[in-house]
């Protein structure tokens, strides 16, 4: 049977398509045939996720800290349900995860030249003994860091002797300080004037964000390192 006309045409173009694409392959020549790139050309691709995501740094800070500055973040606990955590320059020092936090003050000692931990430990403010708690901070050494959250009651059994040693190391806040309060603080013993890291927010049932309890408090920022001397 012979082929049609038109069909005889296409199967000779077909047949010369193929043969021009095996020979220009066999060449290592692409001129006169288009890639599939070619035939279909990228869209100009947007800014991916990653591209737009603001770039976090040490402790989650927006911006990163000085030479001679240390990265923190404190967040206090969330009514008596969500424990608190305390980051420095990357590591979590305190937190649930590392089940060292509990109800009271939450507090963590740090050598102020080298960054190190001491010693991070809980006080219970509502049924504990406040002499642990003077027990702990009476000691220390000049230059070293103090970071406190509180969580659930900083502040029932909290005296006179512990609130004039706290507001020694810059809390302005812990002479008002009071049950179920929310409180955060960093400071540092010898410092000589009060401490700018100080967030406080009082417990009012009128104003509370939880039942019992006023919302939970997050700070960050850079504290200076500091000196040898200061030690």
């Amino acid at each position: 049977m012979r082929l049609a006309g038109p069909l005889r045409i296409v199967v000779v173009l077909v047949t010369v398509g193929l043969t021009w694409i095996v020979v220009s392959t066999m060449l290592g020549s692409d001129r006169g045939f288009l890639h599939v790139g070619q035939l279909f050309p990228a869209q100009n691709e947007g800014p991916t996720a990653a591209d737009v995501r603001p770039k976090r740094y040490k402790c989650g800070l927006p911006m990163p800290c000085p030479e001679k500055y240390f990265a923190f973040r404190i967040v206090s606990g969330a009514a008596n349900v969500i424990g608190p955590k305390i980051c420095l320059e990357d590591r979590i020092l305190m937190s649930s995860v590392k089940n060292n936090v509990g109800r009271g003050v939450n507090i963590a000692l740090v050598n102020g030249v080298t960054g190190e931990l001491i010693e991070a430990r809980f006080f219970d403010m509502w049924e504990g003994d406040v002499n642990e708690l003077l027990k702990f901070i009476r000691p220390l050494h000049e230059g070293t860091l103090v970071f406190v959250a509180s969580y659930d009651d900083p502040a029932t059994k909290m005296n006179e002797e512990a609130r004039k040693i706290f507001t020694d190391l810059g809390s302005t806040a812990i002479k008002d300080l009071a049950f179920r309060d929310s409180w955060v603080f960093a400071g540092a013993k010898g410092i000589d004037d009060k401490s700018p890291f100080e967030q406080h927010i009082k417990n009012n049932k009128n104003n509370n964000k939880y039942e019992g309890w006023p919302e939970a408090l997050e700070m960050e920022g850079c504290i200076p390192q500091r000196s040898l001397e200061e030690q």
